[in-house]
């Protein structure tokens, strides 16, 4: 399988950029993205064959507060990533991922403006969640 994905994109922030905010991620945090890129985003971006876009991975402690993040959010341990693919809805995007089984922790269509996935090597929720 040849990789479409970097860790540098998994961890860009323009908030971190705009602070000045150290963003870079633990070994175990780096062994998620890994797995993310490895076992969903990859995947996707195979069997659409359409980039993958993503607009928030990492999140450091303070780029998640910053952000708005939740306190016990996945990106914090490197284990989701936010992105569009252009063309495509949150919800089309997300029908697909449920067709081609691509395992996951959590989708979530956020305000239907992009989808979050989350992975969790062996503790895979399959939860599906909608933000309005």
């Amino acid at each position: 399988m040849s990789l479409n994905f970097t860790i540098s994109e998994l961890i860009k922030s323009d908030t971190a950029s705009k602070y000045n905010i150290n963003n870079m991620p633990d070994i175990n945090s780096l062994d998620n993205l890994l797995d993310l890129i490895f076992y969903c985003l990859q995947p996707l971006r195979d069997k659409l064959n359409k980039p993958v876009v993503i607009t928030s991975g990492y999140r450091s402690t303070r780029v998640n507060r910053l952000t708005g993040g939740v306190s016990n959010s996945q990106h914090l341990y490197g284990q989701a990533a936010d992105f569009i693919i252009n063309g495509m809805t949150p919800f089309q995007i997300i029908e697909k991922i449920k067709t081609y089984n691509i395992d996951f922790d959590q989708l979530i269509n956020e305000y239907d403006k992009w989808v979050h996935i989350s992975y969790v090597k062996g503790k895979n929720r399959k939860q599906v969640l909608k933000i309005s």
